[in-house]
């Protein structure tokens, strides 16, 4: 038998990444990026003309179609392989990104008279205006006892299907109404590669209130949010929740001319973004967290048993490998962060610096914190730009940095940023550790674990912690393309289930990072000044953020 491959798609905040894989031993013969077009809706829809309200966060479904025409042929053409040897495509998704179809799968802003409604598009995860949609889901779920609630920490996210739902249904109900379906991107994206409809286990169960043993809330409990969603399960899901590693069927000849795949090509069900790097790392059993880290991070880690963990993302049975308990967590901004402070805050001297050196601007600053010394910059900063994730899950908490004077220079407070997300992390892994969830090993993935050693250090240091790095550059599209091999099976070359592929495809670097003692002891000391910080506004002993937002909000709508 010929070697045998497969694609793997992983659809980012920003773009699409693609890789072709040997299915033998995970090795990438060709990767392929395509950005966006119509990049993150934040203020106005493609017309240029309709304004978006605050905490919008929309994209366009054609975007994701044309990642497919653009860096699948392209992977192919770059190997050299031939395409009838590719056996599997498996692709994964930032999430909850949701959109409203009709029957046939179109999206609604496709068509002319939606062009123009924002509700039509897709609502991106970060899409976080509705936020006070999840606060009175919340408020209800407890009030009425629901036992789904401590599946997920205690608290729903905006980012999560049914808030946004919601949303829809309460502030644009014809769109509502004339949404024959609302459906996680992922999903959508193997609609269209096979013809056929299914609804992966992962997204369900994180994003939308699923259980494997429960199934989604009672008819009465979306009654109670509102009228028109007492039905949603039934008329807008209307399909039943497909186990992730499953096939969801075959490219279809359409599919075939517009990627260069061969017609009757196993696609895999979708998966989360996160959750589909595990297995490229080579894990499958409890114990070991990976962070995927990019503009925000996502925390994935494997339990024998389920334990209630206050402000994880959720718990889920087989929703990341089957047989085991699947946890998430994350903090919804890291490298945005950084993005933002380059954007927004660093003098001109320093850009020209950077020009002269020949090197960008987020290298300079790395080189000029890396030589300070832990403590050194006076600075402790909580990191909530874009909210806080977890462990409070709260996306109307705001950004602090606590302790600059007129010496203070960007470097110190670049620093502070970078300690402040490994802060955030250790209160991740402490909070799963309190509540008998054991952690033993840290694994990282994501452009910035493979590029930023100073960074993973401080990480090291902060939890204290050994971290191993993802071999690969593309996790996710790895992951995806091992769940591709798994759909293929084993009789044209694949396998069978996920923890065999992960033994041959999943990879980690030789080289990793150990905490350095005499920084552990200086960061011990700055992390109990950033859970005070934490505490004291996450938890209600000041909620000035929330007020200022509040005002901001009342002053943009005046």
């Amino acid at each position: 038998m010929s070697k045998k491959y497969t694609v793997g798609i992983d659809y980012g905040s920003l773009s699409g990444r693609a890789v072709l894989v040997d299915v033998e031993n995970g090795d990438e013969l060709a990767s392929s990026v395509y950005e966006y077009p119509h990049e993150v809706m934040y203020e106005y829809l493609p017309d240029g003309k309709t304004k978006l309200g605050v905490d919008w966060a929309l994209q366009h479904p054609q975007d994701y179609i044309d990642v497919l025409s653009h860096t699948v042929p392209d992977v192919i053409k770059q190997s050299g392989v031939d395409s009838r040897d590719i056996i599997g495509l498996g692709i994964d998704f930032t999430a909850c990104t949701v959109l409203p179809v009709k029957n046939d799968g179109t999206p609604l802003c496709f068509i002319d008279e939606y062009k123009s409604e924002p509700h039509a598009y897709v609502k991106l995860w970060k899409h976080h205006a509705a936020q006070k949609y999840a606060n009175k889901l919340n408020e209800i779920a407890s009030g009425s006892g629901e036992d789904f609630l401590k599946r997920y920490g205690g608290k729903i996210s905006s980012e999560w299907m049914i808030p946004k739902a919601w949303q829809i249904a309460e502030e644009a109900p014809d769109i509502y109404d004339a949404m024959d379906k609302f459906i996680e991107a992922g999903d959508w994206i193997v609609w269209q590669l096979t013809g056929k409809e299914t609804r992966n286990s992962c997204t369900a169960g994180y994003k939308a209130l699923w259980s494997k043993k429960e199934g989604f809330p009672s008819k009465e409990f979306f009654k109670s949010l509102h009228p028109k969603l007492e039905n949603f399960v039934d008329e807008k899901i209307g399909c039943a929740i497909t186990p992730i590693g499953s096939k969801a069927g075959e490219i279809t000849e359409d599919m075939a001319k517009l990627t260069g795949l061969k017609p009757g090509t196993a696609v895999a069900v979708a998966n989360v973004d996160a959750h589909v790097a595990l297995p490229a790392v080579g894990v499958t059993e409890p114990g070991k967290m990976l962070m995927i880290i990019g503009t925000s991070t996502c925390d994935i880690l494997l339990g024998d048993e389920e334990k209630l963990v206050p402000g994880i993302c959720g718990v889920v049975e087989d929703g990341v490998i089957p047989g085991f308990q699947g946890y998430e967590a994350g903090q919804s901004c890291v490298g945005d962060h950084f993005d933002w402070f380059v954007k927004t805050s660093v003098p001109e001297s320093y850009y020209r610096e950077a020009k002269a050196l020949n090197i960008n601007i987020h290298q300079l600053l790395r080189a000029k914190a890396e030589v300070l010394k832990p403590g050194e910059t006076g600075l402790v900063a909580l990191d909530w730009w874009n909210g806080n994730r977890s462990v409070l899950v709260d996306v109307d908490l705001t950004g602090l940095i606590l302790g600059m004077t007129l010496l203070t220079r960007p470097e110190d407070i670049y620093r502070a940023l970078i300690e402040a997300t490994a802060y955030g992390k250790r209160m991740i892994v402490d909070t799963f550790r309190e509540n008998g969830v054991p952690i033993t090993e840290l694994y990282a993935a994501g452009g910035i674990a493979q590029k930023d050693a100073f960074m993973m250090q401080i990480y090291a240091d902060v939890t204290n912690m050994n971290i191993k790095i993802a071999d690969s550059k593309q996790a996710g599209a790895l992951g995806s393309a091992m769940f591709g091999a798994v759909a293929a099976g084993s009789a044209v070359g694949g396998y069978d289930d996920i923890t065999k592929c992960a033994k041959r495809m999943g990879k980690v670097k030789t080289k990793y990072y150990t905490p350095i003692p005499e920084n552990v002891e200086i960061y011990d000391k700055l992390y109990a000044e950033y859970k005070q910080l934490h505490d004291y506004f996450g938890r209600g002993g000041n909620d000035v953020m929330k007020r200022l937002k509040l005002i901001k909000k009342q002053s943009k709508e005046d």
